[in-house]
C-alpha cells in the first residue's frame, strides 16, 4: 500500500472520524441514530493509515511527492 493521503487531508479525516464516533455516545438514547456515528470509523482509519481505497481507485493522491536526488 502506497500512502496517498497526506497533510491537511489526513488531519481533516482524523478529526472528522473522531467527531462522527463521538455521535455514538451523544445520540446513544435515540432510536438507531447513534449507528450513523459508526461511519466515523472509515475516515479515522484512512487518516491513520495514510491510505484511501477510493483515491487508489481514481489514481488520486494528496501526499507530497519527494523528488529523488541523483
Amino acid at each position: 500500500m502506497k500512502a496517498n493521503v497526506g497533510g491537511i487531508d489526513r488531519v481533516l479525516r482524523i478529526v472528522a472520524g473522531i467527531v462522527l464516533l463521538a455521535l455514538v455516545f451523544v445520540l446513544k438514547s435515540e432510536d438507531g441514530l447513534w449507528l450513523w456515528g459508526l461511519i466515523g470509523v472509515v475516515p479515522l482509519a484512512t487518516g491513520l493509515m495514510n491510505w484511501c481505497p477510493a483515491y487508489s481507485l481514481f489514481g488520486m493522491s494528496t501526499c507530497q511527492v519527494e523528488e529523488k536526488k541523483k
